[in-house]
């Protein structure tokens, strides 16, 4: 499982429309579906079934923290290095300091339940694609996204899916809107939550 953040579909077509001039462009990344497009603000892998309803609980709170954010997708780049390129992202402008508190939050929240969390910084970014390694690779190609600007968006809400194999890649398990009322979780109608099962790739 993992929590994350949905741009809107202005900003992904915006974004789109940039990445567009790049994709079949030789030593290029395997460039992900812009419907798949997330911002991940906490990877958790496999989450037993019964602390779901705790973690969603706890996270609702840390959610209502937040104040109102507003975003934009700004800049490029690479995770690798240039000769052994590895991720190419998408960076964020905006409200960025806020929304790494709430990551902040969402990490403490489920640390309290006993949950492995990872401890590297957080680095917002949206994932546009990956280099499958021993493939010729092109780690400049980011390098024309250095002044890309998208429209700013207010992030309405965030929310808890559940990775599974087939053409929907997400279960949506609970969503909270980001307001500083009293916090809640909107579970998803029954049927739609699935076992957890072995943790998948890491979604970014």
């Amino acid at each position: 499982m993992f929590v994350a953040v949905d741009p809107p579909e202005e900003a992904r077509a915006h974004l789109e429309r940039a990445v567009a001039p790049l994709r079949g462009l030789p030593g290029a990344p395997r460039w992900s579906d812009a419907q798949r497009w997330h911002l991940t603000l906490l990877f958790l892998g496999a989450v037993p079934r019964e602390q779901v309803p705790r973690l969603a609980n706890a996270a609702a709170a840390a959610v209502a923290a937040a104040p109102p954010l507003r975003l934009r997708l700004a800049g490029g780049g690479r995770f690798g290095s240039l000769r052994r390129p590895q991720v190419a992202w998408a960076g964020l402008a905006g409200d960025v300091a806020e929304l790494t508190d709430l990551t902040a939050r969402l990490a403490a929240a489920a640390r309290s339940l006993d949950l492995p969390v990872e401890e590297r910084p957080f680095r917002p970014h949206l994932t546009l694609g990956r280099w499958r390694p021993r493939q010729p690779a092109d780690g400049r190609l980011t390098d024309r996204l250095a002044d890309y600007r998208g429209p700013d968006w207010p992030v309405r809400e965030v929310r808890l899916l559940e990775s599974r194999p087939g053409p929907q890649p997400y279960d949506v398990v609970a969503t909270w809107p980001v307001t500083t009322r009293t916090p809640w979780a909107r579970p998803c109608s029954p049927g739609r939550a699935r076992p957890a099962g072995p943790a998948g790739p890491r979604p970014a």
